[in-house]
């Protein structure tokens, strides 16, 4: 999600705090808690339970960084951030770290002052309509009323395609997912457009969520990842670092049931040794205690486990592992080796 009105302010505020942010991790550990931007409400990815606590795919990464920093998962502060919002609350310094379903585009890896440190979700932006609206392609779809986000990437990629398929539409602007929603439902829209997941977590809150049909085509890439301040390395670093963490550990059969086990006797496999702290120094090389990989996956568990338990196939979600799937299982999903 990209094109802001905001890139002038968004440059100046990035540099601003980029050149103050190089103590991050310090600051993080001095205040004891972690502030992590998120989305301010997306089944699957970032959602409160019954009790009110934070939940999702999202969420999951922010804990994982909060338990390499801090050894305490629970130790966060979410602040739902909004598509217009987000990047100039990370600029400012408002939050640590933003890990709320944000695509990594060229424009705001280079003129906002930051970084995206990796993949968490390889996506794709997609159609929704109603079943009873009768098409099954989004070339059908000429003339129709499309429900969208400003401030994010599906606005340039939905002009792209429809302009390449040489048919019209109309825009309904919204400014939130729930917005969005609430239009589409209300009738205001016959079409709502976002990334493919974002599609089916809004799909899944709906009474009569087989009414909705989303469409095959995939009309562009949205490599989504958690986003830090430019000029702090170091904390860019560790949440890189975390995210393979969780990757590599699904990988090699590390889960949030055996990790202590594992760490406790020194396995076979040298790089299991070296992830969990008992060879080597990475954790130190990061400025974490050497068990940092331990306190993560057991805190939230690797990276397949936390798919399975909030969006994959046999949740309300229902996303199929496709491109999320490890390397060796044909998917993109590939942690550098800890060496």
């Amino acid at each position: 999600m990209k094109k802001s009105i905001f890139l002038g302010t968004l440059a100046v505020a990035g540099l601003a705090a980029g050149i103050a942010s190089a103590q991050t991790l310090a600051d993080v550990q001095a205040r004891g808690t972690l502030k992590c931007g998120s989305n301010e409400g997306l089944a699957g990815f970032a959602f409160p339970d019954s009790s009110g606590n934070m939940q999702g795919f999202d969420v999951a990464l922010c804990r994982a960084v909060a338990a390499a920093t801090l050894g305490d998962a629970q130790a966060v502060e979410f602040v739902p951030l909004t598509s217009q919002t987000r990047f100039t609350a990370l600029a400012a310094g408002e939050v640590d770290v933003l890990v709320r379903n944000s695509t990594w585009t060229f424009t705001r890896d280079n003129d906002l002052g930051l970084d995206f440190v990796g993949v968490n979700y390889y996506d794709g932006q997609g159609f929704m309509v109603r079943r009873d609206l009768g098409v099954s392609s989004a070339s059908e779809l000429d003339g129709a009323t499309v429900c969208i986000q400003t401030g994010t990437t599906t606005e340039l990629n939905l002009a792209d395609f429809f302009r390449v398929n040489n048919i019209s539409y109309e825009p309904v602007p919204v400014a939130t997912n729930a917005e969005g929603q609430q239009q589409y439902l209300a009738g205001a829209c016959d079409v709502y457009t976002t990334d493919i997941s974002g599609l089916a977590a809004t799909r899944a809150t709906f009474e009569n969520a087989s009414e909705h049909v989303i469409m095959p085509e995939v009309v562009s890439k949205e490599p989504l990842g958690p986003v830090v301040r430019h000029g702090d390395n170091a904390w860019g670093d560790i949440v890189r670092w975390t995210l393979y963490a969780l990757i590599a550990a699904e990988e090699n059969g590390v889960t949030s049931a055996n990790v202590r086990e594992m760490a406790s006797a020194t396995t076979d496999n040298p790089e299991i040794n070296r992830m969990l702290g008992t060879e080597g120094e990475l954790g130190q090389k990061l400025g974490l205690s050497s068990d940092w990989v331990v306190n993560v996956i057991s805190s939230v568990g690797n990276y397949g486990e936390i798919f399975e338990a909030y969006i994959g196939e046999n949740t309300p979600v229902g996303l199929a592992r496709g491109l999320n799937a490890q390397w060796t299982d044909g998917g993109l999903m590939y942690a550098p080796p800890f060496n």
